[in-house]
């Protein structure tokens, strides 16, 4: 390992730990019927119970749907769903729990409320039933230290959707005795989900840095930076998420996202903690998310996860036309006042102009590919034809589609060569010096009305235009690697960007079958903006010898969905490179939070990297090729 930090003590073998068979679960919302359901499927007793008659009547009600769906779908038999459905019993009354081994509760996030169940629990349960909060923000030390017997007393956080997201954090306090954690250990390991030591801090692991980047998102959404389908869209194609934030605060709720993250900014004192002013004007409005039917988004009716048109939903540019949003290359959407574009050009020859240049002839455009020397060009030509080839061997592409967009591809080594394309998209090394002398020999290469675009993740694209004497033409089209996969495209809009040319660059993009989002010229753009910080934080977090890296990871995969943790996705990124960026949100944004942890400056002095040393925050057999 190249980071070994002290994290929380690993959880205890629960081989001889009790089986629990009784549990009851005191709250019935929908994190409570999602634990009752996994109880009962696992064969154990469930006393559901609630103040709520309505939420009372409505948990066997939803537990009913929920097998019935797992039925159809054959992860459970008729017999099976029968039988789990008869195990679990509600009531109003606290007082039921009293045979229970195990009572878990999940209630809103009000200490005062929580501490007063606890209490009464004390007079209720027997000495030896240990006692689990569903809390993910309040403190469990402070809430077993006002219990009759605090050694009962830890943490147990699912995630939502229970039924589906496989983690369980155990938090144990300096209080919880070994016996607890392993029993609720053993319990979390035959619902068949995976147990995760988590120290008392508020957010534990995952939502300490899940509710940050949903704060920003928020915030940004706030400050009209780009729109919430914009925002969303972003997160889900350019990082691969289940989910942009935005939907994800709708999911767990406005309301709880506020009273967590309040409680870690108590903690951290960290301005990327405190609540974004439209989490409080939402949840004081009654627009608390899916619960309420109305949040971010508007839904069909409470509870419901269906999205419907509201006063925000985008008009489409074109709602009569068969697919309005995806013109043919050398059309115009009218609305879009968009420039007809036939023949593009892009300059340079890495991983990236390459992808672009595949992406473009695949579309129909002319492409020509420039390079600095023809050995360059022709090698960069060729690496598009042996992608295509793998396209065509994996069944993913025609040999005739494969034919058709090399015959439009051409090498060439001077700017001249695109005296006559409409659109150029630059895709050169990320230095600022070097796209600006770029920009200007394009400013006199190509003909007037021809859009320059760049690829830049992180660099100003006013500088780039202004460079140039038409910067009304200039333009961020911002791909992602690798671009014949990844959907998304980021078109960035200057304050001297004109519509004509913003319009050709999304027209292209929907023609190329890509996702543009829009958003304007500020360091990150929307993508980086969002998850670098998130990144840094994790990385404060094993700094800080709260956790390791693969906890961290697992803590993310598992109970967030996303499909790399975040030091393996620094890793695959490379740390230099996620340096740098976090280096300019920073020096954009002045806030101390954005400063890269010290950690992360240390390992790229050092010369580790990620998968292409062979040595990141992970270590592998032998370095990634480039």
């Amino acid at each position: 390992m190249a980071v070994d930090p002290s994290p929380p003590s690993p959880l205890p073998t629960p081989d001889s730990a009790p089986h629990l068979p009784t549990v009851a679960v005191v709250g019935l919302g929908t994190m409570g019927t999602g634990i009752a359901e996994v109880l009962t499927r696992s064969g154990r007793e469930v006393i559901g119970i609630d103040t709520s008659e309505e939420a009372v009547r409505l948990a066997p009600a939803a537990l009913a749907r929920s097998t019935a769906r797992a039925v159809a779908r054959g992860r459970l038999t008729a017999a099976e769903r029968r039988d789990a459905l008869a195990r679990l019993r509600t009531s109003t009354a606290l007082s039921e729990a009293a045979p229970a081994d195990l009572v878990i509760e999940v209630i809103d996030e009000d200490y005062a409320r929580k501490r007063e169940v606890f209490r009464a629990l004390d007079g209720i349960v027997r000495p030896e039933t240990v006692l689990a909060t569903g809390t993910n923000a309040l403190p469990v030390t402070r809430l077993a230290a006002e219990t009759a017997h605090p050694a009962r007393v830890l943490g147990l956080h699912f995630f939502h959707p229970v039924p589906v997201m496989r983690l369980v954090e155990v938090v144990s306090s300096v209080l919880t005795s070994p016996a607890a954690v392993a029993a609720a250990t053993r319990l979390v390991r035959e619902l068949g989900k995976e147990p995760l030591p988590a120290g008392d801090r508020p957010g534990f692991l995952a939502d300490g840095l899940l509710f940050g980047y949903l704060n920003r998102a928020a915030a940004m959404y706030e400050s009209r930076y780009a729109t919430r389908e914009d925002i969303d869209a972003a997160m889900r194609l350019g990082c691969g998420l289940p989910m942009g934030p935005l939907a994800v605060l709708d999911l767990v709720g406005v309301d709880t996202a506020r009273t967590v993250l309040t409680a870690l900014h108590e903690h951290t004192g960290d301005r990327l903690h405190a609540p974004a002013p439209v989490l409080g004007q939402l949840a004081e409005a009654g627009m608390t998310g899916r619960k309420a039917g109305r949040g971010f988004y508007t839904y069909d009716g409470p509870h419901s996860g269906r999205v419907i048109p509201d006063a925000l939903t985008p008009t489409p540019p074109n709602p009569d036309a068969p697919n309005p949003d995806v013109p043919s290359p050398g059309t115009v959407a009218p609305e879009d006042r968009a420039r007809p574009v036939t023949a593009v050009g892009v300059v340079g020859s890495g991983t990236m102009a390459t992808g672009i240049a595949q992406v473009l002839a695949l579309a129909g455009y002319r492409t020509t590919l420039v390079a600095r020397e023809t050995a360059r060009a022709r090698a960069a030509t060729g690496r598009v034809a042996a992608s295509l080839d793998r396209s065509v061997a994996r069944g993913r592409l025609t040999e005739e589609a494969r034919d058709a967009a090399l015959a439009l591809l051409r090498p060439a080594t001077g700017l001249d060569a695109l005296a006559g394309a409409d659109l150029v998209v630059e895709a050169v090394a990320e230095d600022l010096a070097l796209k600006r002398e770029v920009f200007a020999a394009l400013d006199r290469a190509c003909r007037p009305g021809a859009v320059l675009a760049t690829t830049t993740s992180s660099l100003p694209v006013i500088a780039c235009a202004r460079a140039t004497s038409r910067p009304e033409d200039v333009v961020g089209m911002h791909f992602f690697n690798p671009a014949p996969a990844m959907r998304l495209v980021e078109v960035v809009r200057t304050v001297l960007t004109g519509d004509a040319a913003h319009a050709t660059a999304r027209a292209v993009c929907l023609a190329a079958g890509r996702h543009p989002v829009e958003c304007g010229d500020r360091a990150g753009f929307i993508v980086n903006a969002l998850l670098f910080p998130y990144l840094n934080s994790a990385v404060r977090l094993v700094q800080e010898h709260y956790a390791t890296p693969e906890a961290v990871d697992a803590a993310m995969r598992l109970g967030g969905g996303y499909p790399m943790g975040p030091f393996e996705l620094l890793d695959v990124v490379g740390l230099d490179v996620s340096l740098a960026i976090e280096d300019v949100l920073h020096r954009a944004f002045h806030e101390p939070s954005l400063e890269p942890a010290p950690l992360l400056r240390q390992l790229v002095r050092a010369g580790c990297l990620g998968r292409k040393t062979g040595r990141g925050f992970h270590e592998y057999a032998s370095p990634a090729r480039a």
